[in-house]
């Protein structure tokens, strides 16, 4: 899989790529790569951004300068979409970020994800560049680079190897293998700590109930999420 993140701040992303499990996706022949909108805009000093039309605080991502960007890229106009290549803008009010947008996600080969700063993207961009939005929930963050690790950790563990052991990413919080639900509680040593025990039939050693109990966990940690609030 390759990956392609456009920020205003690619330094932001060496500590992303230092982590164990995506130097193991890059050993694999996978890819992580930060590009700097600054780097292709014709625009005198490096400049990304303007004021948006109709007034308003702050400034806009600017539409030439993506594409720009994205021409210098992939050598291509960016509103011919590439085929195969998901074009995604990382905004609050895209598609909420799950686990079935995840294994969608995974499936692909290449993804370019674009950060926003500031007020965010010229419209343009969105409808014309862009194959999705992704939002990690209903709120407000300072810019997309947080998002895109989020979205790139997300996808990158669910590939084979990555993770190291083939289970890792099987029986997960809202895998299928859980029918789509909160993952179990875990526990380690010590088996007592402050008069706080660990579950008795997980020392048993029978797995088949050990088993069943997880199930019956998840079940119930995911009907409490559900259950609407009190009051």
């Amino acid at each position: 899989m390759n990956i392609d993140v456009f920020t205003l701040f690619p330094d932001s992303f060496a500590w992303f790529n230092s982590q164990h499990h995506v130097r193991n996706a890059q050993e694999l022949g996978h890819r992580v790569e930060a590009i700097d909108y600054r780097d292709s805009t014709t625009l005198t000093g490096r400049q990304v951004d303007d004021t948006p039309f109709g007034g308003g605080a702050g400034m806009v991502l600017r539409v030439d300068v993506v594409e720009s960007a994205l021409r210098d890229r992939y050598g291509n106009d960016p509103a011919d979409r590439l085929p195969g290549r998901r074009v995604i803008a990382l905004t609050p009010g895209g598609r909420v970020l799950d686990e079935t947008l995840v294994e969608e996600l995974s499936d692909s080969s290449d993804l370019t994800l674009l950060c926003g700063r500031y007020e965010g993207f010229d419209e343009r961009i969105i409808e014309h560049f862009c194959t999705d939005q992704i939002s990690l929930g209903r709120f407000v963050l300072a810019g997309g680079e947080i998002p895109a690790m989020a979205v790139c950790d997300a996808v990158l563990r669910k590939l084979p190897g990555v993770l190291g052991h083939a289970d890792s990413a099987v029986e997960e919080s809202f895998s299928a293998a859980l029918d789509g639900q909160p993952e179990y509680p875990h526990y380690t040593r010590p088996a007592v700590w402050r008069d706080w025990a660990v579950p008795e039939i997980l020392l048993s050693g029978d797995h088949g109930r050990i088993e069943a109990w997880r199930r019956a966990e998840s079940q119930a940690r995911g009907a409490a999420n559900n259950s609407p609030d009190d009051g």
